[in-house]
């Protein structure tokens, strides 16, 4: 995405905000010369980005020059010179620049830097920082990453009361209508938030504000990197038929998302006793969740913006910034919340939008597997991450029996929800596998198990690490599912003799019969023992080897790359391979 045009001092001279007193150099303010060079011009915002991050003048030598009248900083175009600093820092520092008039009518271009993230090399590769007069080396030991950086809560230094729009500012606060300060003015009501802040002798707002309630043009110079594409793909490939993007504040944003998903939303009614329950392709509450939590979470710093993919079987919801704080896909249940921009987040909660106790993501989860559905997919990049809501379909039966039993139980949790969901889908588990799936570690399962196991809803056979969980046979009937074709995994003491060995895997071409259907344990062994013969499986293999529907193939082929053990190559049911990671 590039940058939205900027307009020079000539087109719009109304557009050039008065800076009064020229701020002197120091530690979060540097002048520069008119006849700076880029690259020097990007050596000292890199240097002010790794200290506290600021402002760079530029053009303040020919202040107060009458032999230089004619000239000033008005020369120098913002966009070109956020393109050259953005260049040649390697794509990693993102600044706003813009043109100021002084009271004598001389403009000066002030560039305005984030303090990084993390510490940044400049264009020769020397790591520097600004010490409030000179450009001085980081030592290895300060080369470390800067802790709890909000980029939300910066005030860009030309910022006013004008960049917000006084609709979203009523939008706002009918979201907030809960709580006191809604009943304040609205200067005081987006002061109470923390949304404004004094600077320069009065009060302007900082990027949060600008992302809740910012005008279309503050958007634009602020934070054009804020906008969300949406996509609505009519089948399973990469083409889409329809895009729209939105450059609006977060709570406009979510409204116009929520339209365009649900114009293309089905339900299917599920009927449990005297009630119905409306099953979606795409649950309100859940992409609601994600949509919130991307925005929330996205890193500003990155120029990139947030794409939302709508094809027929899932939704795609893809942000920049990796999963931060040390949480991973295998851990994001049970980490503590890590909130990349906590004045944004802070705000969202109080009026309401976002969980402020960091349930989200168990809510994610909570609600698509009470409707019959596979659990959200997180898959983290260093960069970005993307988040899959999966609805190829979903078990009816399995909706009825989570909401008798709810009623019955009075309680049935998240973790119950996993490993019912998972065994409902798999057959049967080993202990290592459900701990996985609920990322808790191993020993801190047998509890939750046993639970589980007085409760009549699992059951389990074997002994030491041969034991395996399955559902119990009411459960099962209650499902619709058939009893399983062995009851549980044979345990030895010794290896099994190549006699021993199933001889499955050696005839992969071979259909099995209905006296031999496979277990979801052998069916996933024989998906590997093709992969490894052939040096692929393909959905198609599994389905003839197996004896199964072409959903079913998919779910085992998606469960093993996972579980890290496959990895897939092409796209679609026809051109889709998976070969041993």
């Amino acid at each position: 995405m590039t940058l939205p045009s900027l307009p020079s001092s000539t087109d719009q001279p109304d557009a050039i905000s008065p800076l009064g007193v020229l701020p002197p150099a120091g530690p979060q303010c540097v002048h520069l010369p008119l006849e700076v060079t880029p690259q020097e011009l990007a050596r000292y915002a890199v240097g002010l980005a790794n200290s506290r991050g600021g402002t760079v003048l530029v053009g303040v030598d020919l202040v107060g020059r009458e032999n230089d009248a004619q000239r000033d900083a008005g020369e120098l175009h913002p966009l070109m010179v956020t393109h050259a600093i953005f260049e040649l820092s390697g794509g990693r520092l993102t600044v706003n620049v813009q043109h100021h008039r002084l009271a004598g009518g001389k403009k000066v271009l002030a560039v305005f830097v984030p303090q990084a993230p993390y510490v940044l090399a400049a264009p020769d590769g020397a790591v520097i920082a600004w010490d409030g007069a000179h450009l001085v080396p980081v030592a290895p030991a300060q080369s470390e990453p800067v802790a709890d950086q909000d980029f939300t809560a910066v005030v860009p230094p030309d910022a006013s009361l004008a960049d917000l729009d006084p609709a979203e500012v009523m939008r706002l606060r009918s979201l907030g209508r809960r709580i006191e300060a809604a009943n304040l003015p609205d200067l005081d009501f987006l002061r109470e938030l923390g949304l404004l802040q004094p600077s320069g002798g009065a009060l302007r707002p900082t990027l949060a504000a600008i992302l809740l309630a910012g005008t279309p043009a503050a958007l634009r110079a602020h934070v054009p990197q804020a906008e969300v594409c949406y996509y609505h793909h009519a089948t399973t490939d990469a083409e889409f038929q329809f895009r729209e993007d939105l450059l609006r504040p977060i709570p406009s944003l979510l409204t116009r998302l929520a339209e365009l998903i649900q114009a293309r939303n089905r339900f299917t009614p599920v009927q449990v006793g005297l009630f119905r329950i409306e099953v979606w392709d795409q649950d309100e509450a859940v992409y609601r969740e994600a949509l919130l939590n991307a925005l929330t979470h996205r890193d500003y710093t990155l120029r990139d913006v947030v794409h939302v993919h709508h094809y027929p079987d899932r939704l795609e919801i893809m942000n920049p910034g990796g999963l931060t704080g040390g949480i991973t896909p295998s851990n994001i249940l049970r980490h503590q919340p890590k909130r990349r921009n906590p004045l944004l987040a802070e705000v969202l909660a109080r009026l309401g939008l976002v969980e402020r106790a960091g349930v989200g993501v168990d809510k994610m989860f909570n609600l698509m597997l009470r409707h019959g559905k596979e659990p959200p997919e997180f898959l983290n990049y260093p960069d970005a991450v993307t988040l899959s809501l999966h609805s190829p379909g979903f078990d009816a039966d399995f909706v009825r029996f989570v909401a008798r039993k709810q009623e019955e139980m009075q309680t049935l949790s998240l973790d119950m929800l996993i490993v019912l969901s998972l065994l409902a889908r798999e057959g049967e588990a080993t202990r290592p596998h459900l701990a996985r799936a609920l990322q808790l570690p191993e020993d801190r399962t047998p509890r939750l198990l046993r639970g589980m196991e007085e409760h009549g809803l699992i059951e389990r056979a074997g002994v030491g690490r041969g034991i395996a969980y399955k559902l119990t046979a009411e459960v099962r009937g209650a499902l619709g599912r058939p009893a399983l074709a062995t009851a549980a995994p044979r345990v030895t003491n010794q290896a099994p003799t190549p006699e021993e060995k199933p001889k499955r895997p050696r005839q992969p071409r071979q259909t099995v019969t209905d006296e031999a259907v496979p277990t979801p344990a052998e069916v996933r062994a024989i998906a590997l023992a093709l992969a490894r013969e052939n040096g692929k499986v393909r959905n198609v293999d599994l389905r003839q080897t197996c004896g199964l529907k072409t959903q079913q193939a998919w779910k085992v082929l998606r469960k093993l790359v996972l579980d890290g053990l496959l990895v897939k190559t092409g796209t679609g049911t026809r051109d889709a391979a998976y070969k041993l990671a």
